[in-house]
This record gives structure tokens, sequence and C-alpha cells, in this order.
């Protein structure tokens, strides 16, 4: 399971009870840049922003409302059941009378093509609203896929992978390439190419051993043949890491949004490797049951488009 600190959840948890980043930081003793800077690096974390103007009224995104919802999944060791995301929407009062009964559809994915996917999510759900989708943040891998697939908690799922796996049965949905990132004066940053044998002797920052996207990133290494002399830094917090690489700590492994927020940010290079490292397959897999559920059906294909 991938999981950001318990405090950048804290923060975020806290700012949706609070309504505003300075009430935030008054509940949490914290300065308002603290606050900011948490929900910054949770949000780059993710690969897609929480919050409307967070320095303002705070208001969620529709990314940030399942989100909400789905926090306790992905802080927690177990995977509880998705809950309906529509309840999110809904003032108190109302969130604790009836409800018209919905089709549940739960979505199992690695934050970030959450993210990729949100505005389709929503288009959906706009265009059927006798159906709520529900979020899984837990699963990175085939095998997540395909243990929340057979017991249900997932009715489609998406994963990360080298190439297509076994089991589940799944089909390509498209690649990210990885990268090599260094500050912008580190000595591999300034060179016209980078060789194999350069990365041996520099350190690599990476993400904690509990963090999902480490695995398929250090896979894709390996199969790369990209061996670094230690790792400096293990850290989620990605604005941590940004500071390690403009001092030239080392060297940062990323694909997807968050390896295109990167490539964008001041102080802070790709590297020209001599060889590109392989890229991660985004694959898409769905359950054996989802021909009793056609909305589900329906919706892996319009994913799929």
């Amino acid at each position: 399971m991938s999981s950001p600190s318990l405090r950048q959840l804290d923060i975020f948890a806290q700012m949706v009870a609070a309504g505003s980043v300075a009430r935030c930081a008054e509940d949490m003793g914290l300065t308002r840049p603290e606050v900011l800077d948490g929900i910054a690096a949770l949000e780059m974390r993710l690969g897609y922003r929480l919050f409307d103007d967070p320095g303002g009224e705070a208001r969620l995104t529709p990314a940030g409302r399942k989100t909400a919802q789905a926090m306790m999944q992905l802080g927690g060791d177990d995977a509880p059941a998705a809950v309906d995301a529509s309840a999110a929407d809904m003032p108190p009062l109302q969130a604790a009378q009836p409800t018209p009964a919905r089709d549940a559809i739960i979505l199992a994915a690695p934050a970030p093509i959450f993210g990729h996917f949100q505005d389709a999510l929503a288009a959906f759900e706009a265009a059927n609203d006798d159906i709520a989708i529900s979020i899984d943040l837990h699963v990175h891998s085939a095998n997540d896929a395909a243990a929340a697939l057979a017991s249900g908690r997932a009715d489609i799922a998406y994963f990360y992978a080298l190439e297509e796996p076994s089991a589940p049965p799944s089909r390509y949905g498209w690649s990210e390439p990885v990268n090599l990132y260094a500050g912008s004066s580190h000595r591999l940053a300034r060179a016209d190419m980078v060789a194999r044998a350069d990365l041996a002797a520099t350190p690599l920052l990476t993400m904690e051993r509990s963090n999902g996207m480490r695995d398929i990133v250090e896979a894709a290494l390996a199969r790369g043949r990209a061996s670094f002399a230690m790792a400096a830094l293990e850290s989620d917090n990605m604005l941590e890491i940004v500071e390690a690489l403009r001092d030239g700590a080392g060297c940062f492994a990323a694909f997807g949004p968050l390896a295109r927020d990167l490539g964008r940010m001041s102080g802070i290079r790709r590297l020209a490797l001599d060889m590109p490292l392989p890229a991660i397959e985004i694959r898409q897999a769905v359950g054996p049951h989802l021909a009793d559920k056609p909305a589900a059906e329906a919706l892996a294909d319009y994913l799929f488009l």
C-alpha cells in the first residue's frame, strides 16, 4: 500500500474540518506556511489538487471530496469497504437522512491514476445519477489488484506493471517513462550523457519502504541495470525530496504526474541517460462478477476509451 505521511493526512483532515488554512493552523498549533506546505506535499504525492485556493476558502475539489471519503483506506493497514463519495457533498443533517438507493461501483487504483480519471469519473456520475463511484487507493501491483477483485473489494482495478502479468487477466492502458532527476548543479545534471557507471557512485533518494510506488520504480531500475551507491534519503514528503535534490544530495526516480511536476520545477533537471529505463505499464483488470454489474462494465469501457 502507498500511504502519505500521517502528518500530511492529519493536516488534510483538519483542513477539511476547519474550512480554512488559518483555522487549521490555529487548531493544529502550526503556522500557515506549514499547513500549506503539508497540503502541497500531499497534492504532489497524489498527483492532483485537493483544494481550490487552499490559502483562501479551501474548497475541496471533486477529487478532494472523494479522497476525503477514502482517507481511512489510504492511511490504514487494512482496507475497509469503500465509502460512497456522495456523502461528502451533503450538509451534515442531510447526510444522516435516508437517501435513494444507488448502484455502487468500486474503482481501485493508485492515487495518481485516480487523478488521471477524476474528470471522466465526474462526467460518468453526472450522466448516471443512479450510480455512485467509490474509490480504493490501496492497489498498486498485479497482486494487489487480484486480491481486491477476488474479494469483491473492487469492481475495476488499475495497477502498475513492467509487462503483462499472468494474473489477473488485464488489458494494457498506457505506459509512463521512468526518469531520473537531480539538482541543476549536480554533476550528472550538467553532463551531456549519463552512463550506468555514473549512477553507481551516486546516492539515491527514495520514497519510504511502505510506498507501493517505490516497489515498481525499484523493479524498473533493476531491469534497466541502474544501480546506485546507497539510499541517501527515504521520505514520502515530496517537498523534502525536492529540497534534497536542489541541495545536490543525489538522484530521484519518478514517473507519471510526479515526474511531470519535477520536470517543471526550477533547480531540478532530468538526467540525459545513455539508455532509457523500462517504462511503467498501467493496466486495467475487472472482477469476475462484472457481467452481473452492467454499470461497472460500462464504466470500465468508458475509462478505457
